[in-house]
């Protein structure tokens, strides 16, 4: 009948129109294989390749062609030996020329976090919350905990200086992060398990506010009415004098020497 034709010939043209808004989409999706990379700027500076940085600065030569920076490359022609250096150190021709002048015509994340905030722009952002390490005031920098240039990079348990778990925390938190009689576990799981090191809208750089860290791990159980069971004891008036460690009840929370209840 002409109504049935007329029906199918509508399905056929909807069904294709919309086949090929989604092949669009798909393709627009696909069609973004990298991220560009645009390099710190040095006025009268140009790019020199790796190779002439490697000549210089044999102690990073060779571990990092195993670290993922080195396959950061700027959006430039071609150089010899490529430029994941001058991606993050800006371009070296000035540097090299000046012998006795060398560091201000560079950038150097040690001195200002930039290069690192152009690419980690969501670290950048943390670092923007209430409680954070001091890295935008430059009291600390970046590479105080990361190695840029080697292949922790790569190991588990986050990358970068974070990987070696409480060990790149513990060479400013000595006194947190020391052997203990009696542990809090969470230490062995990592600082990182309770804290969030770059920033948090938490005081201490806590993930979690108040009891809330603590019950992610301690397992709450009601029994009754009100009632907050933590292993053998209600919490429930307990709970309502503060934090775990503030309320006087645990408050060596890293670990304590004297009681297995992590109290001083």
């Amino acid at each position: 009948m002409p109504g049935s034709r007329f029906s199918k010939r509508w399905f056929a043209a909807a069904a294709g129109f919309l086949l090929g808004g989604l092949a669009l989409v798909i393709s627009s999706c696909s069609s973004v294989q990298r991220t560009v990379v645009v390099p710190p700027h040095i006025p009268g500076a140009t790019f020199v390749g790796n190779q002439a940085c490697y000549e210089c600065h044999t102690n990073y030569s060779h571990a990092f062609q195993g670290s993922v920076h080195f396959r950061v490359q700027a959006d430039i022609e071609k150089l010899p030996g490529g430029t994941s250096c001058e991606s993050c150190h800006g371009p070296g021709s000035r540097h090299a020329e000046a012998p006795r002048e060398r560091a201000q015509f560079i950038i150097n994340p040690r001195k200002d976090p930039k290069a690192c905030f152009d690419c980690h722009q969501d670290v950048h952002l943390q670092f923007r919350l209430p409680s954070h390490h001091p890295v935008t005031e430059g009291i600390l920098n970046c590479v105080q905990c990361h190695d840029p240039h080697g292949r922790e990079i790569f190991k588990p348990a986050g990358g970068l200086g974070m990987a070696r778990l409480n060990e790149q925390c513990s060479s400013c938190h000595k006194e947190q992060a020391r052997t203990y009689v009696f542990e809090h576990e969470a230490m062995r799981e990592g600082c990182v398990s309770c804290h969030q090191p770059h920033g948090s809208i938490n005081s201490k750089l806590l993930t979690e506010r108040d009891a809330n860290l603590c019950l992610k791990c301690h397992a709450q159980v009601q029994s009754g009415a009100g009632e907050v069971w933590i292993g053998k004891t209600d919490h429930r008036s307990l709970l309502s004098l503060g934090s775990c460690w503030s309320a006087g009840c645990h408050t060596a929370v890293h670990g304590s020497n004297f009681q297995p209840k992590l109290l001083y």
